[in-house]
């Protein structure tokens, strides 16, 4: 029932179409262990039609080791950035919701609700 009540609130949309109209002959998905600190291979991962990003792990001061481009991020509501410099407005946001706590974070997001 609370899932059911939560989609009723989210407006019906599709993908971005610049998101859609992706071939992704070339993806990578960047985690969030620090594993490319020291790396510089940012322009490396620029140069990949999708890019994917895990968690909360920052672009911002590391672009020579993990890159800027961000087509969509994915992340648990509890891994959210907080910065909303790290929503890059080209790029698509994926809430990975599981746990009961998800969904009342997602119900607050759309209501404009603290929790």
């Amino acid at each position: 029932d609370k899932l059911k009540n939560l989609l009723e609130l989210l407006p019906e949309h599709d993908l971005p179409e610049d998101v859609k109209s992706k071939h992704c002959k070339r993806c990578v998905v960047v985690g969030s262990g620090g594993i490319l600190h020291g790396s510089e291979l940012g322009h490396l991962l620029n140069q990949f039609d999708v890019v994917i990003r895990l968690n909360d792990a920052p672009v911002q001061g590391y672009t020579d080791h993990v890159g800027n481009k961000t087509t969509i991020r994915m992340t648990y509501p509890e891994g959210a950035p907080l910065s909303e410099h790290e929503y890059p407005p080209a790029s698509l946001f994926v809430a990975v919701l599981f746990k009961s706590v998800d969904f009342n974070w997602l119900q607050a997001m759309v209501k404009n609700e603290t929790l």
